[in-house]
């Protein structure tokens, strides 16, 4: 399994800014963020399955234009995956004529452009020998994070997340993790907004990864554009023990 980050970033401003995105091999999307735009045409007329973590704008910027993009160029519809509450905000708020066309109900070759697919969590769909479970996370909006499992070892994705009960005695259960990709959002001075937005600061992605049993890599996502250095620092401060790594566009974990 390769999995290489397109995006990963909490803003843009930058040509190394990015939101959230992952290429899983060359068919799978992780969120659609504005990572995306970075593929080419062909690049994004592979992909037949997209796993939406949640609805906010950074995680699906690019969702609608890439549909767009590739309908001519496919024989078969593009699967959106996510628990029934995302793909609920998606089809009343987004793809619903007046923001974007409704591609589920636009046919080419007497086939959809696009269909839904609801997974709810604890839930395993099968790609061949790869599998992808959603896993429990806690934000403003309903959300998930996914287990992707390559057959021999195993990458985990917070999403956007905050301080998650439901979340630790899972991970600690998959004894092949090697890469943990976990969102700290704000810095430690911002922490009352951290906890407001259900996101994480340094300081409580310490006492989050206290938690953890398993011995996995540890990559931070989603830092805020102008906080990026200080939320490292802090992180070095609070969590160093772990050794968590900055996620950066680009990265390619293979397992």
């Amino acid at each position: 399994m390769k999995v290489r980050i397109l995006g990963c970033n909490g803003g843009i401003g930058g040509k190394h800014l990015r939101t959230t995105s992952m290429l899983v091999d060359d068919d799978i999307l992780i969120d659609a963020g504005t990572g995306v735009d970075d593929l080419t045409l062909a690049e994004l007329a592979k992909i037949d399955h997209v796993f939406i973590t949640h609805s906010h704008l950074d995680h699906i910027a690019a969702l609608p234009l890439m549909i767009d993009s590739i309908a001519d160029l496919r024989e078969t519809p593009v699967t959106v995956y996510a628990i029934a509450p995302t793909l609920e905000i998606l089809r009343n708020h987004v793809f619903n004529w007046a923001i974007w066309p409704d591609f589920s109900e636009i046919s080419i070759r007497d086939k959809p452009v696009m269909q839904y697919q609801t997974i709810g969590v604890g839930e395993t769909l099968h790609f061949g020998s790869r599998t992808i479970t959603a896993m429990p996370a806690l934000h403003t909006v309903p959300a998930v994070g996914y287990h992707l499992y390559s057959g021999a070892a195993s990458l985990v994705f917070t999403g956007d997340t905050t301080v998650n009960d439901a979340f630790w005695p899972l991970l600690n259960q998959i004894e092949n993790l090697r890469y943990l990709l976990i969102e700290t959002a704000f810095s430690n001075r911002e922490r009352n907004l951290a906890v407001v937005s259900m996101h994480l600061c340094p300081s409580m992605l310490a006492e989050e990864l206290a938690r953890m049993t398993v011995s996995p890599e540890v990559y931070v996502s989603h830092l805020k554009p102008g906080q990026i250095d200080l939320i490292m620092s802090e992180i070095a401060d609070c969590a160093g023990c772990v050794c968590p790594q900055m996620l950066q566009n680009n990265h390619v974990f293979e397992f």
